[in-house]
């Protein structure tokens, strides 16, 4: 959900906003996450111990962003610009990472479609004729049902777009026209709202214009606004639900087949970064520095794998990209990305599986559809196609500053079993690409706000595992106890309200001070190794 309208400064921004994450409840009365008095107080004085890797598995990355100089993750067993595969891990000059959405020729896919279009495509061809699940083989009727609902996806979305598209044309159209006649009145094609203001006249042609022109603008609407509207409805129906849009031949793998790994490039940055880049901001973006944003973390290091598309990620591209994070080092795996389908949810689990078992901490949007992720799968998830759970995974929903009714983001996924807590993701002011930031909203950027606590205190606590690192930050989250806030919707006014501790498992606001302070405590229970 990041913003289209960055800025070279974050002086263009409201400067409460900036930074706000990282303020305490208690100390600034802002609900952010006590980073900056943890730095005071707890670590004025104290070095870390361990350089944390976080991969960053995500649209692709601005590694050349001023805020992140010296901040990422270089493979040292390559040799850079050489064409070889120098530490043999299949992977070519893979300098910063590696990015799975391409070819050798450097080629990158920016656009796909989404899971269920993709789903549908494939089995159409199969199951359109059954009128009945009855009609249908036994051993067929789950991929059936699956079918089924993806058909009923997206004739869902696609009805929903294209009537968009029906309005937008009509907007379209009477702009045209109002435009015209403001324009032969001034001649001239620009002009000022206070010009169209100070219109009279008895033609009545004119001063319905001039009502129109006022009122689109009372409504905050303006003609870039519509036209960048447009342009995403275009690209919804165009590109995401196109069933005719093939982009993954320029990959020219088999997304079916996880042994068929030699494909992609080490282009980290990609075609339009402007999703990974606030990510990796939150987490490691230079502090002190004056320049923009205070990252959480300073030892650390962002290994930048780009496997996320605009519209849905293949489930291959994030089993390989977890699995070259693990085998390359990572401490910490941000996830801020999902979808409702995975039809090769086998080749994650396995992933995940292996991240678990070496000891990886993996962190993860809890999705931005307003939705209970108890009723409501989003992908990927912890719970495996055994029904066993990964122990070393944190599930994460969006906060804004202030406790009340709109505390959770109205956007933000919940669930009493299935999210664990949350964390700040409503007006958060992080990098954008070529050297600007900008404001956005979304759990994808309260992902990257614990990964980055979780970076900070494992860098200082090393001792510690994966599992008992999860334990630490979930157990010293900020509780409200009596505070409730209304359940995310998006669509309707009449929201229901309900205790925190109804909407995650810990009812709590992610608390690096917290954190710390529980670590130290854990740590030195613990006693040295023997």
């Amino acid at each position: 959900m990041a913003q289209d309208n960055p800025a070279p400064s974050v002086a263009a921004f409201d400067q409460s906003l900036v930074n706000w994450h990282n303020l305490d409840p208690t100390k600034d009365q802002v609900q952010g996450t006590g980073v900056t008095r943890a730095y005071k107080e707890l670590l004025a004085n104290k070095k870390p111990k361990k350089t944390i890797v976080v991969a960053v598995i995500d649209s692709g990355i601005d590694i050349f962003h001023e805020e992140l100089k010296g901040k990422i993750w270089t493979n040292p067993k390559e040799v850079a610009g050489n064409g070889q595969d120098d530490d043999q891990n299949g992977y070519v000059d893979d300098i910063h990472g590696w990015g799975f959405l391409g070819n050798a020729k450097g080629e990158n896919v920016r656009y796909e479609t989404y899971e269920y279009v993709r789903l549908l495509r494939k089995l159409a061809p199969t199951y359109q004729s059954f009128n009945s699940i009855k009609e249908v083989p036994l051993a067929q009727q789950p991929e059936y049902k699956t079918y089924l609902l993806s058909k009923k996806t997206y004739e869902k979305e696609l009805a929903k777009h294209t009537a968009t598209r029906a309005s937008l044309q009509s907007f379209e159209n009477a702009l045209t026209t109002v435009q015209g006649i403001l324009g032969e009145h001034f001649k001239v094609t620009t002009y000022t709202l206070d010009q169209v203001k100070q219109i009279s006249s008895a033609d009545e042609r004119l001063m319905a214009a001039r009502a129109w022109w006022l009122d689109i603008h009372a409504k905050g609407l303006s003609v870039a606004s519509f036209l960048e509207y447009k342009e995403h409805t275009d690209t919804y129906l165009d590109k995401h639900l196109n069933l005719n849009f093939t982009p993954r031949a320029l990959v020219a793998d088999n997304p079916e087949s996880i042994t068929d790994t030699k494909y992609g490039n080490n282009d980290v940055v990609g075609p339009r970064p402007n999703h990974g880049t606030p990510v990796a901001g939150l987490i490691a973006g230079l502090r002190g520095n004056n320049l923009g944003i205070d990252g959480i973390a300073e030892d650390i290091q962002i290994m930048a794998l780009r496997a996320v598309p605009e519209g849905d990620e293949y489930d291959k591209d994030i089993a390989l990209a977890i699995r070259y994070a693990v085998d390359n080092g990572a401490n910490i795996i941000n996830m801020s990305f999902g979808k409702g389908f995975s039809p090769q949810k086998s080749f994650v689990d396995e992933a995940v599986k292996y991240a678990e078992s070496k000891n990886v901490l993996l962190v993860h949007a809890a999705g931005n559809e307003a939705t209970n992720n108890d009723q409501v799968t989003h992908y990927p998830s912890r719970v495996l196609l055994d029904g066993s759970q990964i122990k070393s995974w944190i599930e994460v929903g969006a906060t804004s500053r202030k406790l009340g009714q709109e505390f959770i983001g109205v956007f933000s996924n919940y669930g009493k079993q299935t999210v664990d807590l949350f964390a700040p993701g409503v007006d958060i002011i992080s990098l954008a690409p070529e050297n600007k930031y900008n404001k956005m909203d979304g759990t994808s950027f309260s992902s990257p706000v614990v990964s980055g606590v979780a970076a900070l205190v494992w860098s200082h606590y090393p001792e510690l595992t994966a599992v008992e690192l999860k334990e630490v930050i979930l157990k010293s989250a900020t509780l409200h106890p009596k505070e409730t806030a209304t359940y995310p919707n998006l669509e309707s006014k009449d929201r229901k309200r309900a205790k925190l501790t109804d909407l995650s498992a810990t009812g709590g606001l992610v608390n690096a001070y917290g954190a710390l302070v529980l670590a130290e405590k854990m740590v030195s229970q613990k006693g040295p190794k023997s």
